[in-house]
Formats: structure tokens, sequence, C-alpha cells
């Protein structure tokens, strides 16, 4: 058996009077990937956060390579050989590769006046050779896609000769060939020794590179197994404490028979979309499948008229529609769910109530221009009974709600427009297992209502679960169109989204 590197006994931790762990243990090995899983608010950030010194314990303890520590902050942890990948990546975008590897820490030279590029250059290429990563040091960090940009985090973790590397949610916008890299990284560093935290939702990542699996559950520790002696629903069964709905395989020909809703032809925006052509159906969920950079977001973007075109129509039950800016595209009927909530979605220093109004406001002003608060009240308190909105109050700022509750209350926002064709780029991402379900079973009663949804997705089996028929793009154009039927598969999925011309 391989030495514990960290070992946590009997933690707790306060927030305000609010118990945030309640005597919670965890252990890591050397070279071992060791999946830490749970429901948002579970309590994994915050047991890793006072493992890497963001906050500190009330109670419990913690040792390192079999010695009690005190980690009072994050520097002191970096020098124990402890780092924390973020989901969101911490790198300086105007810097280059080199230059964010050893930030803080840069080599020197005449007498430590001076920074010395070419030996900062020459460290950082070694260390990237190291990893076998074709990436050039002298890079801006900003030319990079979003998996090389992980793997400089990583490497930058390596310059700290860290034992210990937590991974939050390190696949999130990764394609699958590109997790298929940070994978082999991933298992280079277990050979070498380094014990991996890696924090998923995505359950089935969690059989093919962890060891073990730590389960936590509100605020407490719930168990710790051998991947290979567990099922994923047994897990699932764990952090959830609940059975997860299971819905049914979508009704493909009731579909099939409804009428169109919206037509796209020919859109085309030179460099990015390529002769884009489908329909949607009323009451249809269709899935928009494909890999990074296939296009998919930015076709739900042109739609929506956040994005010019250069050439292609649109039509919206049967009439052509000219759509120049998002607010006309709101106006005829259409409403965007972006994949980059906190950004774009909602206001997230602003409370429910008034995100849930965002796109109606015209219609809670009064005659002398005065908004009725009143009258928002009570739609935002019918919006958060009727998507089971989990918030104190709608006078709660939605930065404070889970990642679930805010793609509810984004949701709430289109359907209080009464929006009849919703596009959900991404809807479940970077939400857990037990939100997905609710979200999952919210799109199956939006489309049983009548309302037609493009759902956007990199989770194939989520594509599979939900789509009623799926279309798939490569490099900006339409490769592929499946009915959701036996015939469709991850594996066709894949083929088409891979068609590359040339």
């Amino acid at each position: 058996m391989s030495q514990t590197v960290v070992r946590m006994e009997g933690i707790d931790k306060q927030f305000s009077g609010v118990q945030a762990l309640k005597s919670c243990r965890f252990e890591l090995r050397a070279g071992e990937v060791h999946a830490l899983v749970g429901e948002n608010g579970a309590g994994k950030s915050t047991m890793m956060k006072i493992l890497t010194g963001v906050y500190q314990k009330d109670q419990g303890t913690i040792e390192y390579e079999g010695a009690e520590v005190q980690v009072p902050d994050t520097r002191a942890a970096q020098k124990l050989g402890i780092c924390m990948i973020h989901q969101e990546m911490n790198l300086a975008p105007d810097l280059t590769v080199a230059q964010n590897i050893f930030i803080g820490k840069e080599p020197r030279k005449t007498f430590g006046l001076l920074l010395d590029d070419k030996a900062m250059n020459k460290q950082a290429s070694i260390l990237l050779k190291q990893m076998n990563l074709d990436i050039d040091p002298t890079t801006p960090v900003s030319k990079l896609t979003v998996a090389k940009q992980q793997m400089v985090e990583i490497v930058k973790a390596i310059s700290y000769d860290s034992r210990v590397l937590i991974m939050d949610e390190p696949t999130a916008a990764l394609s699958e060939t590109e997790i298929e890299e940070l994978f082999r990284m991933i298992r280079q560093l277990r050979q070498k020794g380094v014990g991996i935290v890696y924090i998923s939702h995505r359950m089935a990542e969690l059989k093919v590179i962890t060891d073990r699996v730590t389960v936590m559950r509100d605020g407490s520790y719930i168990d710790t197994m051998p991947t290979a002696d567990i099922t994923v629903d047994r897990i699932i069964s764990l952090m959830v404490g609940r059975e997860i709905y299971q819905p049914a395989k979508p009704d493909r020909q009731s579909a099939e028979r409804s009428e169109t809703v919206l037509e796209v032809r020919g859109l085309t925006r030179k460099n990015v979309l390529k002769d884009v052509n489908f329909t949607l159906r009323k009451g249809e969920i269709l899935g928009v499948a494909g890999l990074v950079g296939a296009g998919r977001t930015e076709t739900a973007r042109a739609i929506f008229g956040a994005d010019p075109i250069d050439s292609g129509d649109i039509f919206v039950h049967g009439n052509k529609v000219r759509i120049n800016g998002p607010h006309e595209a709101v106006k005829h009927g259409i409403g965007y769910l972006t994949e980059d909530r906190k950004h774009f979605g909602c206001l997230l220093d602003m409370d429910v109530k008034t995100n849930v109004a965002l796109a109606t406001l015209g219609k809670f002003r009064n005659r002398a221009g005065w908004m009725n608060d009143r009258r928002m009240a009570k739609v935002s308190n019918d919006v958060v009974g009727e998507l089971k909105v989990k918030t104190p109050s709608i006078r709660q700022n939605v930065r404070y709600l889970s990642g679930g509750n805010q793609q509810k209350v984004i949701i709430g926002k289109w359907l209080t427009r009464d929006c009849d064709i919703l596009i959900f780029d991404e809807p479940t991402r970077g939400i857990d297992i037990g939100a997905k379900s609710e979200i999952y079973k919210l799109l199956e009663s939006l489309a049983a209502s009548g309302k037609s949804i493009i759902m956007i997705s990199s989770e194939l089996p989520e594509i599979l679960r939900l789509s009623h028929r799926i279309i798939v793009m490569c490099e900006g154009r339409i490769t592929g169109e499946l009915p959701n039927d036996e015939y469709a598969t991850q594996q066709r999925i894949m083929t088409y989204a891979t068609d590359r011309i040339g």
C-alpha cells in the first residue's frame, strides 16, 4: 500500500453559525487519483480550501507525510507541496506561458535586480517537456486553447514540486480528445508519485481515471471505496441520499408530427459557420452535439442575434425574420440560456426577483414609469415555486445560490417572457448530479407543454437521454443528423463530430 501523504480527521467548519463541515475526514495516498464527490454544498470545496490554506478549520487535524501541520495560508500550502487547480483558471492572459509558470518566483540576474527571461524560458521548457507538452514557453497564454491553458496550470503546480494536486472540475470545458490528453498527464503524474484529488460531477470519468472515491453529503463524510468495487449508480445514491429520476426515452413520433416553429437556412459566417441548415418543431428537444470549436455556440449566438452573419435566413413560425440583436430575438419569442451563466446569464449581485424580471421589465412599469415591486414579487414567487428554486427568499442575491438554482432563475426569466423557443447552451455544466436531474425534468416538462428547445451539450449521455432528434456539428457545419432511437449511439455521434474536411 502506498504511503499516506495527507490525512484530515475530525474537520469542523462554521460560517456565520452555519455548520459547513461536521467531523469530516479525507485521506490521500502517494501516486493515487482520489475522487472527491458530492452535490453542490456537500462540503468538497470547503474541505479542499482548508487543506490549501484558504480557510482555517475550527476543529480537527491535518497530517502531511505523517506529521501534523498547520496551513495558515495558500503560500504555506505551496511550500508543503499542496496546490489546487481551480475550475476558473488563475492565469494572466497577457503574460507568456513561462511567465505564468514562474509568476512570483521568477529567476533573476544582476544581483537579483533584473528578471532572467532566458533562464525562465529554459526552465519552463524543461518542465513542459517532462510532461510531453509541445507548447512554446514564449507564447502568450491568451493564444492557447482552454485545454492547453489547463496544461499550463498543471505545469505551474508542478513547478512548486507539488506532491498533492487538487483538480476542481478539470474536464468541464474540454472536448473528448482534450480529456484524453488530460488523463495522459494525470497518469504520468500518478507514476511520479503525485497524489491527485479529483473533483468532478462527471460520474463516468471516475471509473476511467480514479483509484478511490470519497463521498460527502450535507457537510458530512459518507464513505470511501475503491473505484473498481463500486458502481456509478451506487456513488450517486450515496451522494444524494435519494433515488435519482430516470426519464423515459423521448417520444420522437409525437415531435415529428408537430409543426415547425424555427427553420434555419444557409446560416454562414466567414471562418465560423458554413451553410448551417436545420428545423425545430413544437414540443421538441433538438440536441446539438460536437467537439469544442465545432460551431455550436456560434450557431446559437447567430440565431439569437448576439453575433452577425454574412448570409442565411431564419424563419419563425413560417415567417422570415431579421434578427439584428438579442432584443429582436426576444420579440420573436426566442430565449437564450448562455453557457457562461455567471457572466452573461444573470446579474449575480442582484436579487432573484430582479433577475426573473430582467427580460420583461417593461411589463412591470406602471403608467408613471415606476416599477411595480409588488407585481414583480408575485411573479418571482410564482417562478420560484414552479421551478422549485432553493432560495431563502426572492430578495436573495443570485450570487449565493447554487449553480443549479442560478440556472433555474435564468430559465424563469425566459418563462416570464413566455418565449416559445429556448436555446440551452450547456444547461448542466458545473452543477451536481441531483440538480442535473431536476434540470432534466424541467426541460422535459417544458417540451411537454409545447416549448421548443435547442439543447447544446458536450455530454453525450445527456444528449442521448433528452433529445428527440440530434444534429452533430464539426468545423462550423452540420455533419450528421440522427433520430434518437437505437441507431443513435455515442460512437456514431463521435464519428460525425470528427468528420473534418481535408
